[in-house]
């Protein structure tokens, strides 16, 4: 099979699936222009700041997409490309599309707040606290993964053949900040045109690359460097979402679509033969059964719950107009389809099945794709690793900024009258001190003993996102949202069976840490099967009243 032909066919299927399913969702949905967005309504200058379409489907996708698309896939071709490439196609279109976009439709509907926040107002209290709790300890695993990701990537090992290529990545991720803040300033607080900025940034961005590559000037320790990023994702948590968070995002996107650009021409000139096995087996490996385990592996390659959380934690709370939300919601997660596909090319097709992280075999492969029209192999696998360094950096700054507004929520309660009260928890210095202390504390205890049920735990926070926007619909439009519920049966399906599993396979190895994490795996199981017992009790409460008020009509009549 040609690689070339398998990755067209699947940016036309993409492009065709969002200007015809993007709009029929759009309409079922009810997007509405007129309607003024949390940005104007609530704007403040710091969280709901109204912003460009192009600049935040930028911070969008540097957010949702990370490492997540890239090592998802390349992991996942332990059972063939072909179910890989299948679920990418169908995930992304009619799952992660969707959970992406309803959720941040439905947050925009609910003054820009989380999805918590939605189940609250849709479902009840109880619901919400579950929800935010399930949330947190999701998106604490994915600050605590990405500070030891950037750390290791940053560390300089002087007796490690790859401690040019670390130097560099740290060096220009320190630049890199710096110009994200004049970039901010001058566009935000000089009024500068958003294009003329971009070209600008663009150009100093590239020159940075050179500068880093060739005179790496930052060169620390994984501890300096951890102590460094915590100090980082403290001030982009609390700094205002224009001058830091927003404007690195959005120039972080060009990096990444630099590399999906270069890795498409090289596609199209070298045309290479997939020659990896299309279909290995239904369990490659101990414990690794297709079902659930394919779908779990791929994760932010189809879907991920995480990505519910940047729709309704910052995205929400900058789009200008609702019709921008087709393009950042769906468009997005589209876009990190066609991310995840070259990176499953750049396995199959270049790098095959041999040595080394998913990550170091991605960049091999992107860069040989580039080398096809120029771009010297060295260069090109050190710009593919400082992209994949400044991915984890934008997710890992993201997920901070979402770890905090879960905290304030936290903070809130509604009394029985239906007064709003806030606890200290909602004051942001606080919120932010919690979501990094518990993040830091993962880290210390070693994330990797309970990252096996991360991608089970990250999915079935996909489940939950996809269960509110239906009860949102339900309640709302009066109507069931089969385009929501297909997808989170399927998901609920998966993710409770993955756990299911997790649970199992550690309970038998009669460890401690086997122990800790099957009850972990088994509380995180258990905190969603309520969740979903008290939404069907709400439903069937819903469809009673609904026909209590139906018989009343009539018998008026």
């Amino acid at each position: 099979m040609n690689a070339f032909l398998l990755l067209l066919a699947g940016i036309v299927i993409f492009f065709i699936a969002y200007i015809t399913y993007g709009a029929y969702l759009a309409k079922k949905w009810g997007i509405n222009p007129d309607l003024k967005t949390p940005a104007h309504t609530l704007r403040d200058g710091k969280d709901y700041v109204p912003t460009d379409a192009k600049v935040l489907l930028g911070h969008h996708f540097s957010s949702i997409a990370g490492a997540g698309p890239i090592t998802g896939p390349i992991i996942a071709t332990m059972f063939g490309w072909l179910p890989v490439y299948l679920w990418i196609i169908v995930g992304c279109i009619f799952f992660g599309g969707v959970h992406d976009y309803g959720a941040l439709l439905a947050s925009i509907r609910h003054e820009g707040k989380s999805v918590g926040e939605v189940i609250r107002h849709n479902i009840n209290q109880k619901a919400k606290i579950m929800f935010t709790i399930y949330a947190f300890i999701t998106i604490c695993l994915v600050v605590a993964a990405f500070l030891d990701i950037t750390a290791s990537t940053f560390a300089v090992d002087v007796n490690a053949a790859s401690a040019d290529v670390a130097a560099a990545s740290g060096t220009a991720s320190m630049i890199f900040i710096a110009l994200a803040l004049l970039f901010g300033f001058f566009v935000y607080r000089r009024g500068v045109n958003v294009t003329a900025s971009t070209i600008i940034g663009v150009a100093l961005l590239v020159g940075t690359i050179w500068v880093s590559d060739n005179f790496p000037f930052v060169a620390l320790t994984k501890v300096q460097w951890q102590l460094i990023l915590v100090a980082y994702i403290i001030l982009a948590s609390l700094m205002p979402v224009w001058i830091l968070l927003q404007p690195r995002d959005y120039l972080s996107s060009f990096l990444l679509y630099a590399m999906v650009v270069g890795g498409v021409i090289g596609l199209i000139i070298l045309r290479p033969t997939v020659d990896a096995p299309m279909f290995t087996s239904f369990t490659p490996a101990e414990g690794s059964f297709l079902f659930p385990i394919l779908f779990i592996t791929v994760a932010c390659g189809a879907i991920s719950g995480f990505h519910s959380l940047i729709s309704s934690g910052t995205s929400s709370k900058q789009l200008n107009t609702e019709k921008d939300a087709k393009l950042v919601g769906y468009g997005a997660m589209l876009i990190e389809g066609v991310l995840a596909i070259v990176a499953l090319l750049s396995v199959v097709a270049v790098a095959g099945n041999g040595e080394g992280t998913p990550a170091t075999r991605f960049a091999f492969g992107v860069a040989t794709f580039m080398a096809s029209f120029g771009i010297p192999l060295s260069i090109g696998k050190t710009f593919v690793t400082l992209a994949f360094a400044s991915f984890a950096l934008t997710s890992l700054d993201s997920a901070t900024r979402i770890g905090r507004y879960l905290i304030q929520e936290l903070g809130e309660y509604t009394t029985a009258d239906g007064r709003v009260k806030k606890t200290f928890l909602t004051n942001p210095y606080i919120a932010t001190l919690v979501a990094v202390a518990v993040s830091v504390g993962f880290t210390l205890y070693g994330y990797t003993r309970i990252w096996p049920i991360f991608g089970s735990a990250n999915q079935l926070l996909a489940g939950l996102s996809l269960l509110a926007v239906a009860a949102w619909i339900r309640r709302r439009h009066n109507r069931v949202s089969w385009e929501n519920i297909i997808p989170l049966v399927f998901m609920f399906a998966v993710t409770l069976s993955a756990l299911g599993l997790v649970a199992y396979s550690n309970f038998t190895k009669a460890t401690f840490d086997g122990y800790v994490l099957a009850i972990v795996a088994l509380f995180m199981a258990l905190l969603a099967i309520i969740e979903i017992i008290i939404t069907i009790s709400w439903a069937l409460n819903l469809s009673k009243q609904s026909s209590l008020d139906s018989d009343m009509v009539k018998n008026n009549k």
